[in-house]
């Protein structure tokens, strides 16, 4: 591909993408399947991406390897090697062995627990040397490919992290791949703070405090005062309650409890704010000498991104708009916060509509993923023509 080639000759190819790469249906949903059936919660994704690392080897990939981390990593080399593109999916999913694993496949859509976050990302990312050959495309510049570990949860990003500390090639513009939504266009990043709060109180209660309700009473005054805290509407800022654990039956009060949040906002500065908010909330709670409150932080993220103008953006829009894709912009608390931190230029995308809008993760449209792709093989080479570089 020559160097700043015209974006126009990309806008015209990307339909007839999509159109060729429903030669490559069934390739796609069998990698969908094989590694969507592969229990990987985080910490746990080793026996996943073992088969990624087959899938790599069968594409006849370069610099196949698993580092200290987990992740796997492969090189589609380039003609010229002047550029290198990190093509990134995690690995990870919310959903341990206990779990069903089963994908089923219907005419329109795939069913199974994370097929969405992330089996199908992955599934993307190791089918995408099969598709680029499918399309007789030879790229100038070098092709990571990584399927990373620890991204969810208590994972913070390690493997992502992990391989951007210690990669032996620079990287100079990154693509997260996410199973949905398509038209999903990231190229911020919010301020995040992700914590639990575990609430314990003495079996011993004295008289004052015999309210009968434990550590599910306290919970509740954690939380009351928690959505008092006022939030700027402008920059967006957010207290989300995740989740409660507390109990096991009708009669007896639990001792234990433990809220799960997430803090987010567009502002730099405003989630520590916040957090010492919360921190004064704990103090309160633990003044009472029966009852503890404590915080552990998962998770942290600074606010940042590259701006609307950034020719990696707008040849993103121009690819989306050709593919008649309704551009969904939104920031980031993902992969992309990583990339972002080092000033590499980077978005996130989604491949395809979800299939169930009250479990996003487990049921995806199997119709719109040649348009994902075709979005994806667009941007990837706009980015290698040089048609992303600097800032308008």
């Amino acid at each position: 591909m020559p160097e700043h080639q015209d974006l126009t000759q990309i806008l015209d190819d990307v339909g007839r993408y999509r159109n060729r790469l429903c030669e490559l249906r069934e390739l796609v949903l069998a990698n969908v399947v094989m590694i969507g059936e592969i229990p990987a919660p985080t910490f746990e994704e080793s026996q996943r991406l073992g088969f990624l690392r087959n899938r790599f080897t069968e594409s006849g990939l370069e610099n196949i390897s698993v580092d200290e981390a987990g992740n796997c990593t492969a090189v589609l080399p380039g003609r010229d090697s002047k550029r290198n593109i990190l093509v990134v999916a995690h690995a990870d999913t919310l959903y341990d062995a206990t779990v069903d694993h089963t994908i089923s496949v219907s005419e329109d859509r795939l069913c199974g627990a994370g097929v969405a976050d992330n089996s199908l990302g992955l599934a993307a990312m190791a089918s995408l040397p099969i598709v680029l050959e499918q399309l007789g495309l030879e790229l100038e510049s070098n092709l990571i490919l990584l399927g990373s570990t620890r991204s969810l949860g208590r994972g913070d990003l390690g493997g992502l992290r992990f391989f951007l500390d210690n990669a032996k090639m620079p990287v100079d513009y990154g693509i997260c791949l996410e199973g949905v939504h398509i038209g999903r266009l990231s190229y911020t990043c919010l301020g995040m703070l992700r914590a639990e709060i575990t609430c314990t109180t003495s079996p011993d209660r004295h008289p004052g405090h015999n309210d009968g309700n434990g550590a599910i009473a306290t919970i509740n005054r954690i939380v009351s005062q928690l959505l008092a805290i006022r939030l700027p509407q402008q920059p967006r800022t957010s207290i989300i309650l995740g989740s409660l654990n507390a109990g096991k039956g009708f009669k007896s009060p639990p001792l234990t409890a433990t809220l799960r949040l997430e803090v987010r906002s567009e502002q730099l500065g405003m989630v520590g704010e916040i957090l010492h908010e919360i921190e004064l909330i704990l103090s309160e709670i633990n003044a009472d000498p029966v009852v503890h409150a404590d915080l552990q932080i998962l998770a942290r993220r600074k606010p940042g991104g590259i701006p609307f103008s950034h020719p990696l953006v707008q040849c993103a829009r121009s690819i989306m708009d050709k593919l008649e894709i309704s551009p969904l912009i939104a920031p980031s608390v993902g992969e992309l916060s990583a990339l972002m931190a080092r000033g590499i230029p980077s978005l996130t995308l989604g491949i395809t509509e979800s299939g169930d809008d009250d479990d996003l993760a487990s049921s995806v449209m199997v119709g719109p993923i040649n348009t994902g792709l075709a979005q994806l093989v667009g941007l990837i080479e706009a980015i290698d023509g040089g048609l992303c570089d600097g800032q308008n």
